[in-house]
């Protein structure tokens, strides 16, 4: 027990022995460390005291304060000669890290830049292996214009049977193929007066043959022509089959020759022996009675009152209002001399009339006229051509009934009214359509132009015209307009419409278009100076698509099937059928599971037909149509320096052919210019004469259907003209372009005004950059009234205004803008022609004088443009939109 008591004491003294130590230790720590403290202080005190601000320096002498103060000015400059070489070493330090920082940016960017040109480079070694594969896979010939075929010798001779006189009820027992190869180009022969006066009088066939001569089908050569003209009629003697033998390449049956009727009295009737055997030949004229019109084989002619040539705008009245003063109008009387007169619908138009109605009629079958003879079996007109304007120039229908002689289907008096009615613009109403020969009937669909009735709809006649309503009245204008100015208008559109009429019938394409040379400035010697491209800094790195070496468009490569699949639209609508072009804007669209099954050829479908957001789109060209590419032509006038950067910004532009600079001045580039390489041809063309027209030609240096045309100040970023292209693929048929305008009404002084405001509603994109077919280059340049490019030249201006004119006329659609674009700027460009103050006034000027030629305004308005799709669409982080910033 007493050792447990001692132990408890003992750990008890233990215990306190450390809770003192405890308590003792940190004080002792405390008082040294303190004192350690103020040791250090004291001791910093006294040498600052004893070198700087408190050394007590009344005690020294004026001697060692002088040293002492020089000391301390030492020290100072000293030290601020440090403290400059440390903030030298700070400042350059900072530099180079600036710089670094700035190499490393640019690293990143050009890492950037290399990547996406690596990934361009990667998509374009893909799409060419591509076209190597379907090159390789190609069985097919080269597409190109056909290539001429011709006969060596003249027809033989074939004796003619008698029986056979009138059998000719087609071309295919009628007519030698054999001399006409489906590449022969329809080469014709025509006789001339001088050896067959007794056959048609000299000064006529003088007219005639001037007039064909302009016909690209024609030759001198007899041996090789396919077809033989003869004029025939307008004799004292009648024609007889002893002369259509003394005929040179007759052959003894007359077999491919086109015989013409034609005579400058429409009251004249053909002069034929009773006896006469036509044989084999077509005859071609405007008065035909059933019983010897050879349906398929003769052609019935309109009359032929019109010039020999040229524009016929000029005597066409303007088109508008639809609804004339006279609801229908016909001026008429009967020959008391006709033996055959039947009971006239004509009187039973007047007899249903209703009276009571508001609408006004011009029915006259009582008028008086000197001119009356034996042979006509039709209404008579009334008066001169320009009396008869006043009536039809206020009617909007006019009526044409069938001839009085029910064994007539054609007389010159019935043509006489329609083609009256088309020139004036008065909607003819066939009146027992079912009886009437109308010309050239088996290629034109008349009741595009007409109101079509059978006689026994007379009762319902005036009911019928009143249903019709005001688009539909100005469209049969229009389409009457149009084949009144294509087929009717001259003796030389009613020869050349006659002679593709039978090109037709035995499926011969016409010859080409003719494409503009396009002579280069330079001398073949004469190499100019390149240098690299300028990029500008504000293009954005984008990947737009492939890079490809030039290909052109695949061409006429519907040489035969044309005329075939679209014939009725090349006769009645938007075509052009003496002509034969390498494309045209309006080419059917393959199905787009055809793409996938046997004819993928060509075709770049997005992600191989899978689809995809930007990544995918960039990477193939896409769209309805195989891949393509296009030209891009720049009209230049002494600005040479604006054209050298234009030229520089189009460096590595996917889908670029070439560029066309169209050098409008005299004046050649200087030697020493720097031309930019761009990766693609640059094709500088000396212009024969400075015009805005030469923007339209269409030069044969454009391989391509896509054509983009600039100003010379115009600047596009890559993306935008990438967008544009894209687009015009899916409108091919249409301008599409970026700057947009209106046609204004001029509430004041009436007629149009040009605008160029901002606008929630466009009728034309110019065309200092847009797109447009090369389709339209060759209707601008040859099919356009001369007036029109005449008026370009006179006021240098309004190039763009007859383009949009001539494309809203053809398709009746208005033109796409794409982007926001609407205006350009160009700093630092010389000042333009549209800065000018005349210039709007001109352009005023050009859309009412361009509504005259045309008759109306084609000009169509539209509310909207067109961006990408995806421009405004939230997508998910990993995917890309179609374009960046469009």
């Amino acid at each position: 027990m007493f050792l447990c008591l001692s132990t408890v004491k003992f750990n008890s003294r233990l215990l306190l022995i450390i809770l003192a130590l405890l308590v003792i230790t940190p004080l002792i720590g405390h008082y040294y460390l303190s004192k350690e403290e103020k040791d250090g202080f004291e001791n910093s005190y006294n040498t600052h005291s004893k070198v700087e601000a408190y050394e007590d320096y009344g005690v020294l002498r004026a001697t060692d304060l002088k040293h002492r103060i020089a000391e301390l000015v030492r020290i100072k400059n000293s030290v601020n000669n440090e403290l400059r070489n440390i903030e030298g070493k700070r400042q350059k330090l900072l530099s180079e890290l600036s710089l670094n920082h700035k190499k490393i940016e640019d690293a990143k960017t050009e890492l950037i830049r290399q990547e996406a040109e690596l990934e361009k480079l990667k998509i374009s070694v893909k799409q060419a292996q591509v076209a190597e594969n379907e090159a390789v896979a190609q069985n097919s010939p080269r597409l190109a214009p056909p290539t001429v075929i011709l006969p060596a010798n003249p027809p033989s001779f074939i004796p003619l049977v008698k029986t056979h006189s009138y059998k000719c009820h087609n071309m295919k027992n009628c007519f030698d193929y054999s001399r006409c190869s489906l590449t022969s180009g329809f080469p014709f022969y025509f006789y001339h007066s001088e050896e067959f006066s007794e056959l048609v009088s000299t000064s006529l066939n003088k007219i005639v043959f001037q007039v064909l001569r302009y016909n690209p089908h024609f030759t001198n050569s007899s041996d090789k022509a396919c077809i033989y003209v003869a004029l025939i009629g307008e004799t004292h003697n009648s024609i007889n089959t002893t002369q259509l033998n003394q005929l040179p390449f007759w052959g003894g049956d007359g077999r491919n020759h086109i015989l013409f009727y034609l005579s400058k009295n429409m009251y004249n009737r053909p002069n034929f022996d009773q006896n006469i055997n036509f044989g084999r030949a077509i005859i071609a004229q405007s008065f035909w009675d059933e019983k010897n019109f050879r349906l398929g084989h003769d052609i019935l002619l309109p009359a032929s009152f019109g010039p020999p040539g040229g524009d016929v705008w000029m005597d066409s009245p303007y088109m508008l209002p639809a609804r004339r003063k006279y609801l229908l109008s016909f001026e008429g009387y009967k020959n008391v001399n006709s033996s055959k007169n039947q009971q006239s619908f004509v009187e039973m138009v007047q007899t249903f009339l209703t009276q009571t109605t508001i609408d006004q009629f011009y029915i006259k079958t009582d008028c008086k006229n000197n001119r009356i003879g034996s042979n006509v079996f039709d209404w008579c007109l009334c008066g001169n051509e320009t009396k008869r304007k006043e009536f039809l120039t206020q009617s909007t229908f006019t009526l044409v009934p069938a001839p009085l002689d029910i064994d007539m289907i054609s007389t010159a008096m019935m043509q006489a009214r329609i083609y009256e009615s088309l020139k004036f613009s008065a909607i003819p109403v066939f009146l027992e359509h079912d009886r009437i020969g109308l010309p050239f009937d088996e290629v034109i669909d008349w009741c595009r132009a007409a109101v079509c009735i059978v006689g026994e709809r007379v009762p319902e006649l005036h009911w019928l015209l009143r249903t019709i309503p005001d688009n539909d009245i100005l469209m049969m204008r229009r389409q009457g307009r149009m084949l009144y100015e294509k087929y009717f208008g001259t003796v030389q559109s009613i020869l050349d419409t006659t002679l593709a009429l039978i090109r037709n019938r035995i499926g011969i394409p016409p010859l080409p278009v003719i494409d503009v040379p396009s002579p280069s400035i330079f001398s073949e010697n004469f190499k100019p100076i390149k240098m690299d491209p300028i990029i500008p800094d504000a293009e954005p790195e984008e990947s737009l698509g492939p890079l490809e070496p030039p290909f052109k468009s695949p061409d006429f490569k519907r040489n035969y099937t044309i005329m075939k699949v679209q014939g009725y639209e090349l006769w009645n609508g938007w075509g052009d059928p003496f002509k034969l072009y390498p494309y045209t804007p309006f080419d059917p669209l393959l199905p787009s599971d055809a793409k996938f099954i046997g004819s993928g050829k060509g075709f770049r479908p997005v992600n191989n037909g899978a689809g995809g957001a930007g990544k995918e789109f960039c990477q193939s060209l896409g769209g309805n149509s195989p891949r393509e590419q296009f030209t891009i032509v720049i009209l230049t006038y002494e600005r040479d320096q604006v054209l050298m950067n234009s030229l520089s910004r189009l460096n590595g532009l996917p889908y670029l052919n070439k560029v066309l600079v169209v050098w409008n001045s005299p004046k050649p580039p200087l030697e020493d210019l720097r031309w930019p390489e761009i990766g693609v041809p640059i094709h500088v063309i000396q212009a024969a004469k400075n015009s805005l027209n030469n923007r339209f030609l269409p030069y044969e240096a454009i391989e391509t259907e896509a054509v983009l045309s600039v100003d010379d100040d115009a600047h596009l970023r890559h993306d935008e003209i990438m967008f544009g292209f894209r687009v015009w693929r899916e409108q091919r048929d249409r301008v599409v372009g970026f700057p947009g305008r209106f046609h204004a009404l001029d509430l004041n002084n009436g007629g149009w005004l040009y605008n160029s405001n901002y606008s929630c509603e466009l009728s034309m994109v110019l065309t200092g950059a847009a797109f447009v077919h090369k389709y339209y280059l060759y209707l601008y340049s040859y099919w356009l009234p001369q007036a029109i490019r005449d008026k370009v030249d006179q006021y240098m201006n309004c190039e763009d205004i007859a383009m949009n004119f001539l494309v809203s006329h053809v398709t009746n659609k208005p033109p796409v803008k794409v982007t926001s674009r609407w205006t350009f700027r160009c700093p630092g460009c010389p000042v333009s022609l549209s800065e000018d103050e005349t210039h709007f006034l001109e352009r005023h000027k050009c859309i009412n004088f361009f509504t005259q030629i045309f008759g109306y305004t084609p000009l169509l308005n539209t509310q909207f443009r067109v961006d990408s799709i995806l421009f405004k669409t939230r997508i998910p982080h990993d995917k890309q939109k179609c374009f960046k910033f469009i």
